[in-house]
């Protein structure tokens, strides 16, 4: 369902949850009348559909033991997440590259959040190249959705006039914006490294490099924008909060290393057999004892880990994360 039909039956719901005494789901007429056509085209999306059970298993359904009180809470929260994940792209400036051989255009691209107080907005900075990269990459996975999108062609002459360069700012910005309503493209493994795996290369670059604060700036930065890009994926930003408390950890900040650890952590209680696990529960049991917490129930979890599972090689955490984003 797309989400401005979902917060419109929120809505609904919200204003008559007072004549409610049992609670029923049916699908919805959006649902019921969908073609066919779109519904196999759905079934041949994978990874969509998992983030779809991911978002709905994440916070608890409505039921007939919840008093009013409970339910107007339940509706306020689930309005709340419906608005948050909207994003708004804005292009405001450009500026001239100029070096040795080349001379391009870089877009300063400004993302926003909608739908909340929350002020944060992530900066990042393209080329032409980076947006042609993209396109051609969705049209090999997406030909159906890409079909009517028109992308700002490439010119013999005049590419750096003040002419051009305010439709392309105009044009790429219209672009983002329909890419982004498409749910199938916006959720694409190939858009979010679009918007965030340039800085993720070079904050794992400076880490490997052991510019530890440098690193932590660009992580920090990045992370609220993968946050809203994966809401339906809580585990997709485990490496980069596992990167952050490496960083932290060898900046000697432990309370900070550990707190950005227990998000982590939480994110992986039910997927133990995740690569960052055990790597961030052994480094978790070391900044709790040195912190002085309870580190006995992390020690426990990993004996049970252990006895479950045959001795295998485990790198640490850090061996992990200098890993990521060689290439």
């Amino acid at each position: 369902m797309d989400q401005d039909a979902h917060c419109t039956a929120e809505r609904e719901l919200l204003e008559g949850v007072s004549r409610i005494t049992t609670f029923s789901t049916s699908p919805s007429d959006e649902e019921e009348n969908q073609p066919k056509a779109e519904i196999s085209h759905q079934e041949r999306k994978e990874n969509p559909e998992k983030d779809d059970l991911q978002d709905s298993s994440a916070s608890l359904s409505p039921n007939s033991s919840m008093t009013t009180k409970e339910l107007q809470e339940y509706w306020r929260n689930e309005k709340r997440q419906c608005r948050q994940v909207k994003l708004l792209f804005e292009i405001p400036s450009t500026r001239i590259v100029e070096h040795h051989l080349s001379k391009y255009v870089m877009y300063k691209i400004i993302i926003l959040q909608t739908g909340s107080f929350d002020s944060n907005k992530s900066v990042i900075e393209r080329r032409y190249s980076d947006f042609e990269k993209l396109h051609r990459n969705l049209l090999e996975e997406f030909s159906e959705e890409m079909e009517d999108v028109t992308f700002p062609k490439k010119t013999l002459t005049g590419n750096f006039t003040e002419e051009i360069i305010n439709e392309r700012k105009l044009a790429f910005k219209d672009y983002l914006r329909i890419l982004y309503s498409m749910k199938y493209i916006r959720r694409s493994k190939k858009f979010i490294d679009f918007l965030t795996r340039r800085e993720l290369q070079e904050a794992y670059g400076c880490l490997r490099g052991g510019h530890y604060t440098k690193a932590l700036e660009i992580l920090l930065e990045v992370i609220g924008l993968q946050e809203r890009l994966t809401r339906g994926n809580p585990v997709a930003i485990v490496p980069t909060l596992c990167a952050i408390v490496v960083c932290h950890k060898d900046l000697e900040n432990p309370a900070s290393a550990f707190e950005c650890g227990e998000k982590a952590l939480s994110r992986l209680h039910v997927h133990t057999s995740h690569r960052y696990y055990i790597p961030l529960l052994e480094t978790m049991i070391t900044l709790a004892y040195e912190l002085g917490k309870d580190f006995l129930s992390l020690q426990e979890k990993l004996e049970e880990w252990k006895a479950k599972k045959d001795p295998i090689r485990v790198f640490t955490l850090k061996e992990l994360a200098v890993r990521e984003y060689v290439q």
